[in-house]
């Protein structure tokens, strides 16, 4: 078994569900008291949001590449950055550090085209909902991105750092958070990503008359495939 390097803290309450998410799906293919091997670098959210409201992505990335070079040093096989939005500077991380970084959206494009979804609903952050990096590595998939507008934008985004973040989910903002996919679903969308690794502590497949991909379960489950593919043997030179 390989050893999955996560850096988590993005919330840690996600990033408690990576733990939960992993592990299990490890016991699920190997039974018994099996679990992950499995590195956790996790950061002071507050530093990151911090930076994020400053616009800082330059330095985010740089202390991003320093959790993953400290995971490195301690063994790790793979790299995953435990949320969405930091994604914003994945390319740059997987720059600096020579072990595979395993991209949440990747693992979400595979679901989508799995259930044969083209036009998909993309909740999140603002960050996540308005900067480009998200569609547009969606988009080389063949996958287009229909985003809530303007007041359901600031819903989401709200909802995602006065609650879910803190590990609170009002009823009433399980309701808006329907009432919003909803509004994109009727406007064409064939499914939801929760683009945010705190939103399926408020909604999920229950919820919504579409498939639902939670790119936390998908992120972490792409990890522990990873980690229990059998090593490749690399034939000799002619």
């Amino acid at each position: 078994m390989k050893t999955i390097g996560l850096i988590g803290g993005m919330s840690w309450e996600s990033t408690a569900l990576y733990y939960r998410i992993i592990n299990r799906a490890v016991a699920e293919r190997l039974g018994g008291l099996h679990s992950a091997r499995l590195l956790l670098l996790s950061v002071d959210f507050d530093d990151i949001v911090q930076g994020q409201r400053r616009a800082d992505w330059d330095g985010l990335g740089a202390q991003l590449t320093e959790c993953a070079r400290q995971l490195q040093r301690g063994g790790a096989d793979c790299v995953l950055i435990g949320t969405n939005t930091m994604h914003r500077v994945a390319d740059a991380v997987a720059a600096a550090v020579p072990l595979p970084l395993l991209h949440i959206v990747d693992a979400t494009a595979d679901a989508i085209e799995r259930a044969g979804c083209r036009r998909v609903a993309l909740l999140g952050t603002r960050y996540t909902m308005e900067q480009p990096f998200y569609a547009e590595r969606l988009a080389r998939r063949g996958i287009d991105c229909v985003v809530p507008e303007a007041d359901d934008r600031a819903t989401v985004h709200r909802i995602i750092f006065e609650e879910l973040c803190q590990g609170n989910v009002a009823p009433r903002s399980r309701a808006a958070l329907r009432d919003i996919v909803r509004r994109q679903l009727e406007r064409g969308a064939e499914g939801v990503v929760l683009g945010c690794t705190e939103l399926p502590m408020a909604i999920g497949a229950g919820d919504v008359d579409a498939p639902v991909f939670d790119t936390t379960e998908l992120h972490a489950r792409a990890a522990v495939e990873f980690a229990l593919a059998p090593a490749q043997v690399l034939e000799p030179a002619a």
